[in-house]
């Protein structure tokens, strides 16, 4: 019973993206007037972004990536 408890704490669970779109579509928009990065999954039919999340480093872009199970960018 114990041991149940630290399998259910160690999985992790793979976030689903919106219908249609997957790693291609990941992009982040940054605002002029407060400088504050959004990442999500850009709907190219209605130009919004979905699913976004703020960032504020390189960190939580990639984190955002393993989130739904993609390898995040390299950066160089």
């Amino acid at each position: 019973m114990w041991f149940d408890c630290l399998k259910k704490h160690r999985s992790t669970v793979i976030l689903t993206p919106p219908q249609g779109l997957g790693r291609e579509n990941i992009t982040t928009q940054s605002s002029i007037c407060t400088g504050e990065t959004l990442i999500g999954f850009l709907d190219t039919k209605t130009g919004r972004l979905l699913q976004a999340v703020v960032v504020q480093n390189e960190t939580d872009i990639a984190a955002f990536y393993r989130a739904y199970g993609y390898e995040p960018p390299c950066r160089n």
